[in-house]
Order: C-alpha cells, then sequence, then structure tokens
C-alpha cells in the first residue's frame, strides 16, 4: 500500500499489520505575534526619534514556531539595563502612536529580581499566545523592560476607559504576580 504525501508506512510485526503515520503536523494558534526589541540602552544620534532602535524580531503563527524562538532568544533577565522585549499582536507595533494603542492603557508588575522577570514573561507570553485572557480583543502585546533598579512587565490595552474590560485583566496580571512581587495597578505611565 503506498503512502499518500506526508505519511509513512510502518510494518508492525509478523502479522502484517500496516500502520499509516501522519507526518507531525504543527499546531496554529489563533493569531499571528511578534518579538520585538528595544535597546535604549545605545546612543542616540542627534534628533533620532522616540522608538527609532525599535526593531520587529520575529513574526510566528504556531506553538511549535514559538518553542524554537523561545529557546534560541535571551530571556528578559540577561538582557542589559533599558533595553525592552515585546511580543504584540502582528499588525499592532508596540507605540503608543499605534492606533491600535493610542487609546489603551497598561497594567505594571515591578520585580528587584531577575529570575521573577523571566518567570513571569514566559507565563504571560503563554497566556497571551494560548488566548487564556476572557478579553483577548482588547489586548496588544506585553512588555519585559529591563531596567537598574527594577524590572516592570507590562501588558497594553486597547481601550483604557472600559472599566469592566480592565478589572478583568487586572485579576489575570494578579495571578500571574504571585512570587511577592509589588502589583502597580494603574493605567499609563
Amino acid at each position: 500500500m503506498a503512502a499518500s504525501e506526508g505519511e509513512m508506512e510502518t510494518s508492525a510485526g509478523a502479522e502484517g499489520v500496516v500502520e499509516t503515520i501522519t507526518k507531525q503536523q504543527k499546531h496554529g494558534l489563533e493569531r499571528k505575534w511578534t518579538f520585538w526589541f528595544d535597546n535604549q540602552s545605545k546612543p542616540k544620534q542627534a534628533g533620532a526619534a522616540w522608538g527609532s532602535s525599535l526593531r520587529n524580531v520575529y513574526t510566528f503563527d504556531t506553538v511549535e514556531d514559538f518553542w524554537c524562538l523561545y529557546d534560541q532568544i535571551f530571556r528578559p533577565s540577561k538582557l542589559t539595563a533599558n533595553a525592552d522585549f515585546h511580543l504584540f499582536k502582528t499588525g499592532i507595533e508596540p507605540k503608543w502612536e499605534d492606533p491600535e494603542c493610542a487609546n489603551g492603557g497598561k497594567w505594571s508588575v515591578t520585580s528587584s529580581r531577575k529570575a521573577n522577570l523571566d518567570t513571569m514573561w514566559l507565563e504571560t507570553l503563554m497566556a497571551l499566545i494560548g488566548e487564556k485572557f476572557d478579553e483577548s480583543d482588547e489586548i496588544c502585546g506585553v512588555v519585559a523592560s529591563v531596567r537598574q533598579r527594577q524590572d516592570k512587565l507590562s501588558l497594553w490595552t486597547k481601550t483604557a476607559p472600559n472599566e469592566s474590560v480592565q478589572v478583568l485583566i487586572s485579576y489575570l496580571i494578579y495571578l500571574i504576580d504571585n512570587k511577592n512581587l509589588d502589583l502597580m495597578l494603574g493605567l499609563g505611565d
């Protein structure tokens, strides 16, 4: 029996039972996501606009691509001071000037311990790409900001005035923040 494309045949012992194994398929996500990087520690050229050091790193839309990429990039705790990692929905730039972010706000959690930042980063990434937030359409993305004194994880939202959405998101941030971290509830900076 011939195998179709993407399949292979294997024989299973003396009985001659043939089992068809389908080549592993990638597991698609509900939407595409883009990693961004911004290194604000590098000196800017005179007249350079904010965000000029912001770089689109990689866009993915499968679980496997996420893990391959995650395993290859630095954890936020390994970044130099004044560097940011971003994960935003594809098509939304991590700038307040982006139309999707212009009327939004952010929820921030701060930590003075680098290991906590890595854990919060991974937990939040998995919640975002796994669509675990009830109000996921209201979320633009997340930013891990490495600073000299304390690090920050910020969840950016589309509509700051939508109080019911903000309450739900604040509760989820509270769940992510479960290891002696200071929770700063508020919008904007």
